[in-house]
């Protein structure tokens, strides 16, 4: 009889739900009733679609999320719990966990249902699935790998290297993983790559 896999689930590539991308939509609005539609895609294909019911009318906010897991028709409520923002601007919203109670700002879906991360066992990041070998050449060479991205972040058009005749510290910050990608020799990434 074969074993079941103890592989862990990933949490980096399981499906979301974020407070962030609900009030970016402008759905988290005080006294509002909203409905959406939330489609996630891989390689520009819709792989997954969820319908959002957003309700901040009632004493007790919720969403309400209807879907469909396999043929199977889910529909249940998560509740919603704000708090003023500390800076005295609006409120903060947070995700209350059906599963446990948690304050959350991010609902992950395994095995079909939206939970905190804490609601599932057997669940971690990407990073600590890595080998203590990976985690040494991205502690080397993590710059080197993201060097596109910090090019981009420094090409970009309103970026300021310096304010007031100072360098910024986000101007700085990118300096240094310039410096670093520049340091590494090919022969010291290969050896490493090799050992």
């Amino acid at each position: 009889m074969s074993k079941f896999s103890n592989f862990p689930t990933l949490i980096d590539q399981m499906r979301t739900l974020e407070i962030s991308v609900l009030k970016k939509e402008g759905l988290l609005k005080p006294n509002t009733f909203s409905a959406v539609y939330i489609n996630w895609r891989r390689n520009g294909q819709k792989i997954a679609r969820i319908h959002v019911l957003i309700d901040t009318v009632d004493a007790m906010p919720y969403i309400k999320l209807n879907y469909y897991y396999g043929k199977e028709h889910r529909q249940y409520k998560v509740k919603l719990v704000s708090q003023p923002s500390n800076l005295g601007k609006g409120k903060v919203w947070y995700f209350l966990c059906p599963h446990t109670s948690k304050r959350c700002r991010k609902l992950y879906n395994k095995d079909g249902y939206f939970f905190h991360r804490d609601a599932f066992d057997n669940c971690i990041y990407e990073s600590q699935a890595r080998s203590k070998k990976m985690r040494k050449i991205e502690k080397r060479f993590g710059s080197y790998f993201d060097r596109d991205k910090i090019f981009e972040e420094r090409l970009k058009k309103y970026f300021k290297t310096h304010y007031d005749g100072k360098p910024t510290k986000r101007f700085l910050r990118l300096q240094k993983k310039i410096d670093e990608i520049d340091q590494i020799s090919h022969e010291e990434f290969v050896a490493l790559l090799v050992s």
